[in-house]
């Protein structure tokens, strides 16, 4: 099975790994101040927090900015589970705003629309979580004048989005939103297996970051509260959580991001084959714009006027063939956790739209030519009959 996509771990990664792992500190050690410092200094932001997942850095983000009972969070209904889930672990209320036809990310007139309705109903959202669908960044210079007038935060759900660029510089560096959050799982740009990291240039939300992913717990001694010295000596000041990163993962963030600008460049390559392959097909390629530079974490292509039942069937003989498409992602609001909140179908219809026509090709730095040849003319086929 060729997969959608996976790691590439070489020689050189488990050679790092092993040194780390004959050291004493292999849990909390210099590695990950080491890895949050590449990743800061990659992105152009001030802070860096790693943690053990994506989704914990989307959690220790949301109580970082305040996120409360009876505030509401609003996101988009295409992305993983995790995007939402983070306000509902602070007890916010969940909304969904509609995507764009064209980037599949959050449409900025939809968002305006539903913010000057949300004024008047006195339920504004005290933070927008705009997710890079695929890479492709969102219209965040847009976004950040909409949060400038009707006060909500921008929480970026950057985790297929490493190394994209929004107007020339990268993704994270947070000029245009207070928060955003990579992940590192296998599949994803570059991985420490599981992991995550927030950045922000607000060093209050830093350090506040930084005590909930340890149990709220601080060692700084310009920050206890009481007058007591010691190496041994630590203050909880906050109701944290156990959501660290080790520096055996760390390590590995470390050597996998020297590798990279390489990675890039052959996912750029297989983007070059597929944009000028299948663009006589019956199909909506991904959006290309001057000003956004997608990390081509996903390929994501949508069939022309297709049912779902037609898609399903693409898939199904796609996989049959031994190529692993899959697809990125089933609306939340279809979830039935989420249909248990009061979301029903026919809310979002960008979004069904685009669930019942999504399928994300393979891309990924291990695909060989041949691999790519064989996905061309199995969907070829598929797509004449």
């Amino acid at each position: 099975m060729i997969p959608y996509s996976r790691q590439l771990i070489d020689n050189r990664d488990i050679r790092n790994i092993s040194r780390t792992l004959k050291k004493d500190l292999v849990t909390t050690g210099p590695k990950i101040e080491q890895f949050e410092t590449k990743i800061k200094k990659f992105v152009g932001a001030k802070y860096a927090v790693a943690v053990n997942s994506a989704t914990s850095a989307l959690h220790v983000a949301c109580i970082a900015l305040n996120l409360k009972s009876g505030d509401w969070l609003w996101t988009s209904p295409i992305s993983f589970v995790a995007s939402a889930n983070c306000g509902l672990y602070c007890g916010a209320k969940i909304d969904f705003v509609d995507i764009d036809e064209k980037s599949n990310n959050i449409s900025v007139e939809k968002l305006k629309k539903k913010l000057i309705k949300a004024k008047t109903k006195k339920k504004l959202p005290k933070i927008v979580v705009i997710v890079n669908l695929a890479g492709l960044p969102c219209d965040l210079y847009e976004i950040k004048k909409l949060s400038k007038i009707y006060g909500f935060k921008i929480l970026e759900d950057s985790s297929h989005a490493l190394g994209a660029k929004y107007n020339g510089k990268r993704i994270g560096n947070g000029k245009l939103s207070d928060v955003s959050v990579f992940s590192f799982h296998p599949v994803k740009i570059i991985t420490t297996l599981e992991g995550g990291v927030a950045t922000t240039n607000d060093i209050k939300l830093y350090k506040k970051m930084q005590m909930l992913r340890s149990h709220g717990i601080t060692r700084e001694k310009k920050m206890f509260k009481n007058r007591v010295s010691g190496h041994w000596y630590y203050e909880q000041h906050l109701l944290g959580y156990n959501y660290r990163m080790n520096d055996v993962e760390a390590t590995l963030g470390i050597s996998q991001l020297q590798k990279i600008n390489k990675f890039f460049i052959k996912r750029k390559k297989i983007k070059k084959f597929y944009d000028k392959e299948l663009r006589k097909l019956p199909l909506i390629l991904p959006e290309n714009k001057r000003n956004k530079i997608s990390s081509l974490h996903l390929y994501i292509i949508r069939l022309k006027n297709s049912s779902i039942y037609f898609r399903n069937e693409i898939i199904r003989k796609l996989r049959k063939k031994g190529i692993g498409v899959n697809i990125h992602y089933i609306p939340i609001h279809f979830q039935p956790y989420f249909r248990s909140l009061g979301f029903k179908k026919g809310m979002f219809p960008e979004s069904e739209k685009y669930y019942k026509t999504a399928i994300s090709l393979p891309i990924h730095p291990g695909l060989k030519k041949s691999d790519l040849i064989k996905i061309l003319k199995v969907l070829k086929n598929l797509l004449k009959k």
